[in-house]
């Protein structure tokens, strides 16, 4: 999450988590959505600077990026679960 800070980090991890746990349908706690948001927002920044040489810019930029790689996150879960 260039450029947005530790504090920015958090607040956007928590919404953005909790909107990949609206869209998945999922329950999970404060703690787990703040840290799915923040590992998507990581994990996709990381997949988009790797594919297109980078990545979005912004707060609403990094929310995106965020809520998708959560979800991405939610989605490998539960293929993971179900396979065993």
């Amino acid at each position: 999450m260039e450029g947005i800070g530790w504090i920015g980090a958090i607040i956007i991890g928590g919404i953005a988590g909790w909107i990949a746990e609206q869209i998945m349908k999922s329950d999970h706690n404060l703690i787990v959505n703040i840290l799915l948001g923040i590992a998507g927002a990581v994990v996709l920044n990381a997949l988009l600077f790797f594919i297109v040489g980078g990545t979005l810019g912004g707060i609403i930029g990094q929310l995106i990026i965020a809520v998708i790689g959560a979800c991405l996150l939610i989605w490998i879960y539960r293929l993971v679960k179900s396979r065993t």
